[in-house]
């Protein structure tokens, strides 16, 4: 390869790189220490019926080559055993329900996995920077706390942090010194606690931001599907209209309620800007981690499903009975996983 080749591969493996950080869907292998040489190239996606496989290319003209974990043996044939040890780990990562970046961090910590290289499970700069507007509803509330209420622009968490290293204010040194009491840590700790303010408010950003992608689109497939509910050959068919229903109100219910969670973690993080201390954050952040494995696995679900709809139906349409295939073999397969994830969560929430 000549340079240019280099510069343009090393460019394409970034952005397939980033993609899979991004994602809810895909996980590099390349996280996890495995034996079997060449695995590492490979990912673990979730397909849309919410299964796990591997995925050993994906490329413009061939498109994806997915495999499930047992059969990957197939590519690895003087390989056996490092494949059987490998697959030990793969097959328990493969029960995550989501493979968002902070589902990955809590389940292969849970697994014990090394994670070899924790840059991996962060989300990329550029996604950070889309998060930016998100961000600002959480990086508010702590500028108005420290610098009274000037309308400073931060437009991420790393220049708060810089702005909080060096106050260029007297009052605002006070303030800090303040909040440093309330959260029982010295002031030279502040800094580690904004990095964890914003790491936990930058995942509540993360996902606010895959939910409101992924409503409009659920609404949009409920008026598709709506179309064919009111189809004449549907209407006599008692068992096609109950499925149809079925889904209908299972996936309204889903939206509600996973909505409806993101309100009351806006309605908590204020109040621990009404009363900072140690406790309060202690309990927030909490409150937000215990919820990414089941905000990840909803959302992951309802997005590789989504995804699939727009890109089967670019331009909406389709006959009744093709609709009505595509509902049966895609929508269906999973909805109840994703049901029960969601209705599990929101029991929590409300304890």
């Amino acid at each position: 390869m000549d340079g240019g080749q280099q510069a343009d591969e090393a460019a394409r493996r970034k952005t397939w790189d980033d993609e899979a950080r991004d994602a809810l869907h895909i996980m590099p292998l390349s996280m996890i220490p495995l034996e079997t040489p060449g695995l590492q190239h490979a990912r673990l996606i979730k397909n849309v019926r919410l299964d796990t496989v591997i995925e050993m290319f994906n490329d413009a003209q061939t498109g994806s080559g997915q495999v499930k974990p047992r059969d990957i043996g197939v590519y690895f044939e003087s390989y056996k055993e490092e494949v059987e040890r490998d697959l030990l780990k793969i097959e328990k990562i493969a029960q995550a329900a989501s493979f968002d970046v902070y589902t990955s961090r809590i389940e292969l910590r849970r697994l014990k996995i090394d994670i070899s290289h924790h840059e991996a499970l962060t989300l990329s700069e550029k996604k950070k920077a889309e998060l930016t507007q998100y961000m600002t509803v959480f990086t508010r509330p702590l500028m108005e706390y420290v610098y009274g209420l000037e309308n400073v622009e931060v437009n991420s968490v790393d220049q708060l942090i810089k702005m909080f290293a060096s106050p260029n204010r007297e009052e605002a040194l006070r303030n800090l010194r303040m909040m440093a009491d309330r959260l029982d840590i010295g002031l030279q700790d502040i800094p580690n606690f904004l990095e964890d303010y914003g790491d936990i408010f930058l995942s509540l950003a993360y996902f606010k931001k895959c939910l409101d992608d992924i409503v409009p689109e659920v609404q949009r497939f409920l008026a598709w599907m709506a179309e064919v509910r009111n189809s004449n050959e549907i209407k006599r068919d008692y068992r096609q209209a109950k499925m149809l229903d079925d889904i209908s109100r299972d996936l309204t219910d889903i939206s509600t309620s996973i909505t409806g969670r993101f309100e009351s973690f806006d309605a908590r993080s204020r109040d621990f800007w009404r009363d900072i201390n140690a406790e309060t954050f202690r309990s927030i952040r909490e409150l937000i981690t215990a919820h990414h494995v089941t905000i990840g696995g909803v959302l992951c679900g309802l997005a590789v499903k989504m995804d699939l709809w727009k890109a089967r139906f670019a331009r909406g349409g389709g006959g009744p009975n093709r609709r009505l295939e595509f509902i049966k073999s895609e929508i269906l397969p999973g909805m109840a996983r994703i049901k029960s994830l969601e209705q599990s969560a929101a029991h929590h929430a409300h304890h």
